[in-house]
């Protein structure tokens, strides 16, 4: 018969065991996580480092290989978005609207295979591509908006997208967004109205960093194993081929900086 220190010892390793069942076993809903406690929630906690299942920040890539498991998370920090950010001017109206939670928030509810796709130096090279071109898109993550809203940006050739009376489809968002046919499909993935109610682009954070990465995935994302030139023609071409170098150099100085802080190099081909 076992003594009293023995029994403790046994009633010790059991209730580990049952700890570690109910960690593995959160039993969360498909929109919280479960934490490496074994808790459900959302953000940093739960969805972060040790997050065992749900929408992790940290998800493999859909499809398998690649060697890319980076967390999203971990690249992203605090100090990281806050550094951009702090370059805006005090009145920016993005100041008070862009957060890194919001960012993540998008990555982990709607576009998981973000920065997922290769090895991870260049998952961190397409987040810091990503950035780079917000960056300079929105002065530092200043502007939720175009500046000139003159144009609406409705283009008839797609009747299938028909614009909305009195609505504009200019710039906005951390890629400012632009097209009838951008906001329709847009909208058509993510689950608002981008037709009758492009605004919610600019008034949603969430709703706006899943826009720009929605254009992200089905625009740039293919083409960033090319170098960061072929970035910058999938979002503004017009830049390109001498159209316009010096904010291509912009782009190309920002990125740069980045991936430095990310401790990768740049790679080839940086301009278009």
């Amino acid at each position: 018969m076992a003594g009293p220190k023995m029994q403790l010892l046994i009633a010790a390793l059991l209730l580990a065991a049952g700890t570690l069942a109910h960690a593995q076993n959160c039993g969360c809903t498909s929109d919280l996580c479960c934490s490496k406690f074994g808790y459900c929630g959302s953000g940093d906690p739960y969805c972060g480092d040790g997050c065992q299942s749900g929408p992790c920040y940290n998800q493999p890539p859909s499809g398998g290989g690649g060697g890319g498991e980076v967390s999203v998370a971990d690249v992203v920090t605090q100090q990281f978005f806050d550094s951009i950010i702090g370059q805006a001017a005090d009145g920016c109206e993005g100041k008070g609207f862009y957060t890194r939670q919001a960012f993540l928030d998008a990555v982990s509810q709607k576009y998981s295979s973000f920065g997922q796709d290769a090895t991870a130096d260049d998952s961190k090279r397409e987040i810091a591509a990503f950035f780079a071109h917000a960056t300079h898109e929105t002065g530092y993550f200043c502007y939720i908006e175009e500046v000139d809203k003159s144009n609406s940006y409705c283009d008839t050739s797609y009747p299938q997208y028909p614009c909305a009376a009195g609505k504009s489809y200019y710039g906005r968002g951390p890629l400012q967004i632009t097209w009838n046919y951008n906001y329709a499909l847009a909208g058509q993935d993510i689950g608002f109205d981008g037709l009758n109610s492009p605004e919610t682009v600019s008034n949603d954070v969430v709703v706006s960093f899943k826009a720009a990465l929605w254009f992200w995935m089905n625009n740039v994302h293919s083409v960033v194993n090319q170098g960061f030139g072929a970035t910058i023609r999938a979002i503004n071409s017009i830049e390109c081929d001498g159209g316009n170098t010096g904010e291509m150099n912009d782009r190309v100085n920002i990125y740069q900086n980045y991936c430095n802080q990310f401790g990768v190099s740049p790679g080839d081909n940086l301009t278009c």
